[in-house]
């Protein structure tokens, strides 16, 4: 069955254009994976993206998962509740181009539909602009959550392509 799928590419050209989410809780915090654990890329990458239709790294070997998360190009940032993993953003840093693409981002769903979304957003876009970043870029897609694309909206990012996709 070919389902035709709605994708939307956002940018944000300037901190000063975002508009942030509200903090949760203290019991909250965001931290970069350092060192490097290619399994919780998987895992986040898994069990968010079941839902979303997320396949094109199913088939990565561990080879190919820790090719990526060793580059230098690319950190993940892991967002908890207390000892609990709630969700993840991943930055790749095109230095050539002075951009950041935020490649995935999500929350688990036992943690959606909290108001979460907002804030992780607006940590992944200011982390985004570190390193003389010009432009924070990132796509959603008609298969992602339903508030995806409102939320990157609401914090300031603009549509400037979209395309439609049979799958």
């Amino acid at each position: 069955m070919i389902k035709e799928v709605k994708r939307n590419y956002l940018e944000i050209n300037s901190l000063l254009d975002l508009k942030e989410g509200d903090k949760p809780t203290n019991d909250y915090s965001l931290n970069l994976i350092d060192p490097i654990n290619f399994q919780l890329n998987k895992f986040f990458y898994k069990s968010i993206g079941k839902n979303h239709n997320w396949i094109d790294r199913l088939s990565w070997s561990e080879e190919k998962w820790i090719k990526y998360v060793s580059s230098e190009n690319v950190r993940t940032y892991v967002f908890k509740f207390k000892n609990d993993l709630v969700g993840f953003f991943e930055l790749i840093f095109h230095l050539e181009k002075n951009e950041t693409e935020i490649a995935y981002f999500g929350i688990l769903e036992e943690y959606q539909n909290k108001k979460l979304g907002s804030y992780l957003l607006s940590e992944a876009i200011k982390k985004s602009f570190k390193n003389n970043t010009n432009r924070v870029w990132v796509h959603t897609c008609s298969l992602d959550h339903k508030n995806a694309l409102n939320n990157y909206v609401s914090r300031g990012m603009k549509i400037f392509k979209t395309e439609i996709l049979n799958i």
